[in-house]
């Protein structure tokens, strides 16, 4: 691989999506050595360390960030160029990296990857499930779904379904506890949480006629998973807040009921978010298309 401005970007874009030097060599056909040196040269060339580096992982210093992004925009921009000057069809293909979370991938996106997948045959999917929340440029994403956050200002958003959350119990519970009438009234129930972030970690928040209220509950059970939490409270251990795609089923059922019903809590739309570039490129563009339209009639 020579080193000029532009095949320096294109080791470095390939080093942070691989993730390691060893993976970048393979996929090169070089030595990690060899790959350690090619940085350690690129760096000193620019003058500014690009990349931290742990026996576990890299990651990148905010110069590595930026030269990540801009060269990004800068490639995507001699591609398009090329493509343009030589009358070139962009065709979907090659490796395409996305992030969900893990109770909304299993049951909604896994289907649409595998549906994604029999139209594009010529793309590589890789679906990584976490509970955790993703930095798609330092991680190496090309694009992840996000529920409810806030947008970044670095990210592109395409909103793909609307979707609420529910504050609910089984009927055994409520028939035992009593329904709240107000978000107070929380503070007296058994509340099953899900641990999403420090943050927000036992605060729910309601709003009603553009007054807002926030209440810290408790309860005697906790779990990072959504799926295990709609659970218990199927089971009667008590009040959950789910989104309504996981617990519309159990209330269109009658297994779980409603509480708060006129009390709105965050909303929790489904998006997919990538890093925002001048070109995108067939295979995310594809992806983005995809997505949207099999979402466009709802959940599946």
């Amino acid at each position: 691989m020579a080193s000029d401005g532009f095949s320096d970007l294109r080791f470095f874009a390939l080093l942070v999506k691989e993730g390691s030097m060893a993976a970048t060599a393979q996929q090169i056909g070089l030595t990690p050595p060899a790959v350690s040196r090619r940085l350690a040269q690129l760096e000193q060339r620019l003058g500014v360390r690009l990349l931290h580096r742990t026996t576990r992982r890299l990651s990148l210093t905010p110069e590595g960030e930026l030269y990540l992004l801009d060269g990004a925009k800068i490639l995507g921009d001699l591609d398009a160029l090329e493509r343009t000057v030589a009358g070139a069809r962009s065709t979907p293909r090659g490796l395409l990296r996305l992030a969900a979370t893990l109770g909304f991938g299993r049951q909604q996106i896994a289907p649409a990857v595998s549906a994604f997948a029999q139209a594009y045959p010529d793309v590589e999917v890789q679906l990584h499930l976490t509970d955790r929340p993703v930095n798609l440029v330092e991680q190496g994403f090309d694009a992840a779904i996000r529920i409810g956050d806030p947008p970044d200002s670095r990210l592109t958003v395409r909103h793909l379904l609307d979707n609420q959350r529910v504050a609910c119990a089984s009927p055994d519970y409520l028939a035992r506890a009593g329904h709240p009438t107000q978000p107070a009234d929380l503070a007296a129930h058994a509340c099953i949480v899900i641990r999403e972030s420090d943050e927000t970690y036992g605060t729910w928040h309601f709003q009603r006629d553009g007054r807002q209220e926030s209440v810290k509950v408790r309860g005697m059970l906790s779990t990072n998973d959504g799926t295990a939490a709609t659970g218990w409270a199927l089971d009667g251990h008590g009040i959950v807040v789910r989104s309504q795609w996981d617990a519309g089923p159990h209330l269109a059922s009658g297994r779980l009921q409603a509480v708060l019903p006129g009390w709105l809590l965050p909303p929790a739309g489904v998006k997919l978010v990538y890093p925002t570039r001048h070109q995108l490129s067939a295979k995310m563009r594809a992806l983005s298309d995809f997505l949207a339209e099999w979402f466009r009639s709802g959940l599946r």
